[in-house]
């Protein structure tokens, strides 16, 4: 059902109306559906801006009848400096929902909550399609709320036992444990040693605005999932390219991430093809390639945030909208 007017959402509106576990279901769908040949755009804009930037991204989803169809366009301003600054979050934006047959916009909503909570769900189902079965432990660099909800998706696919949290901020790791102990129920130990830490550990995700490499082809054990998930502009790098050119490498979406994310910096070294990427994560969740072949490869999932996450994020927040009665509705056309 699709409403007449155009939602109004607010950030504390998304937030009640969308559950994490629904939004790691929505991001699976999603990638199953592209691979299916069932979404329409796939397209990012940067523009650099004093101390950030701001993107773009879009994509549809496309359904059975007239009324499934949607698209969504993100606009996110992201500027690092922001909370010491002026005490506000570093990404800020909204998401624009339109049907997918007619154009009519159906709903704006506030992008913070769906960022954060499908970048953890892109992770979720990373893991679940690339690390081992048997994956206990992870550690998580970066304890902002970005790691926090990184750590809560991956608990959900897979039986975590121990954690290990890293931040260039010790004292906002030690945080991170305590918070994070006490609501999942698992040990979590801050470390100030990033490469020991990867070393003893069966996941790893990495989500920090760093510009330099946090870790290097020594730094993995055999058999490890590593998702890099802050690089998404051309200046960020986590991962040493030759990390990447040693590794089985999956991508969200290919061609975003030989222009934003780690495959990036591996091209314009020259330690990399395109050719020589693995796959998509569609891919593997289409069942058109295989995900991890033996226990002991390193694969790294360069994670850039695609729309078609967001889109799926916002129509879950939409139909709920509608079958609540939340938000505010306006006609832009009167």
């Amino acid at each position: 059902m699709k409403a007449a007017g155009t939602l109004v959402l607010t950030r504390p509106d998304v937030a009640g109306l969308i559950s994490l576990e629904e939004c790691i279901d929505a991001v699976e769908d999603a990638f199953r559906r592209h691979a299916e040949g069932g979404t329409i755009g796939l397209g990012v804009l940067g523009v650099a801006a004093k101390d950030g930037g701001f993107h773009v991204k879009a994509a549809g989803l496309l359904g059975d009848r007239p009324d499934e169809s949607f698209f969504a366009a993100k606009i996110n301003g992201n500027f690092f400096r922001n909370p010491e600054r002026f005490g506000m979050p570093a990404i800020q934006g909204i998401v624009l929902l339109c049907d997918g047959e007619n154009g009519q916009p159906l709903a704006l909503m506030d992008s913070i909550e769906i960022t954060i909570l499908r970048t953890g769900a892109a992770t979720a189902v990373a893991a679940k399609y690339l690390a081992r079965a048997d994956a206990r432990v992870v550690t998580i660099c970066g304890c902002g709320n970005q790691g926090r909800v990184q750590l809560a998706a991956l608990a959900r696919v897979r039986p975590v036992e121990r954690v290990f949290a890293f931040d260039r901020d010790a004292q906002r790791a030690e945080a991170f444990a305590r918070e994070m102990s006490a609501r999942i129920g698992i040990a979590i130990e801050a470390v100030r040693d990033l490469p020991r830490a990867v070393r003893r550990s069966d996941l790893c995700v990495t989500c920090t605005p760093s510009r330099e490499p946090l870790l290097r082809r020594g730094d993995v054990a055999p058999g490890t999932l590593l998702a890099a998930v802050g690089s998404d502009s051309p200046e960020k790098q986590e991962l040493d390219p030759a990390l990447l050119a040693s590794s089985v490498v999956v991508a969200d979406v290919l061609d975003q991430c030989a222009e934003i994310g780690e495959l990036h910096h591996a091209l314009e070294q020259g330690l990399m093809t395109k050719s020589q990427v693995h796959a998509e994560l569609s891919d593997v969740v289409g069942g058109g390639k295989t995900g991890r072949t033996c226990p002991e490869e390193i694969i790294v999932f360069d994670s850039t945030g695609t729309a078609l996450e967001d889109v799926a994020a916002a129509v879950v927040v939409y139909a709920k909208a509608l079958a609540a009665g939340r938000g505010t509705s306006v006609s832009f056309a009167d």
